[in-house]
């Protein structure tokens, strides 16, 4: 194996340890799904067991974080104790020019959204292969939908020009299922020339929980790449 060297591992590592550099002591931290995020979680994991970092608190945004927090011993505390947040770190599928992301491939975007938009600072990190000119160019957009409503919300989806499609397990028979208990939808549309619109529209549909257009939510953009074979990291 030459993972040991595989430059797309060592820049996800990277980005994840960039992010995970900017958590200060003391601070309550939103703890995102993902690759690149899980790397941040354990370099912030070993800022704690150094003792370089005191005293935090994550509050992971799906199983996979809360499972991996634990593996690194990160404390873990829920909304209902904290008054706010002060930074989130989390990836993204799809980032445009305005930091406006696609998230939701883990289908973990609607506590995602919960976490990262309370946050003071949402810190997103990613590989250059998520940079897109427009939203919706090669991801599909991911809508949480409660089981019940499936078909009436794929009806409601395809008369505003999208094409929308059921998750479906791998190594699973049958649909996705959240970790909240619901399904998730994704959605083709030919490229997204509002997504603060869309996201407003998607979430009126009776049924739908959240979609996974992040609009107006990234503060800062870490975005890991791979320049003559060296893995390194830039801010958008």
């Amino acid at each position: 194996m030459s993972s040991q060297a595989d430059p797309a591992k060592v820049m996800k590592q990277q980005v994840g340890k960039a992010a995970a550099d900017r958590v200060q002591s003391g601070t309550i931290v939103g703890l995102g799904t993902g690759s690149t995020t899980a790397f941040a979680i354990q370099f912030i994991g070993e800022r704690l067991q150094s003792g370089q970092l005191k005293e935090i608190k994550g509050i992971p945004t799906s199983f996979q974080a809360s499972v991996l927090a634990k593996q690194y011993g990160i404390p873990l505390t829920t909304l209902d104790e904290v008054d706010g947040i002060d930074v989130a770190i989390d990836g993204a599928d799809e980032v445009d020019p305005n930091k406006n992301l696609i998230k939701g491939g883990g289908a973990a975007h609607t506590r995602e959204k919960i976490v990262d938009a309370l946050a003071k600072q949402f810190i997103v990190v990613v590989d250059e292969s998520k940079l897109v000119d427009r939203l919706g160019e090669s991801f599909l957009l991911p809508v949480e939908v409660l089981p019940m409503a499936m078909t009436p919300v794929m009806r409601a989806i395809e008369t505003l020009g999208g094409k929308p499609e059921l998750r479906m397990g791998v190594k699973k028979a049958g649909p996705v299922v959240t970790d909240e208990g619901n399904l998730v939808i994704d959605v083709k549309f030919d490229g997204i020339d509002n997504p603060e619109e869309l996201e407003k529209t998607l979430n009126n549909i009776p049924g739908v929980l959240e979609n996974g257009l992040f609009v107006g939510v990234a503060d800062v953009v870490l975005i890991g790449e791979i320049k003559d074979g060296n893995p390194g990291v830039r801010e958008m």
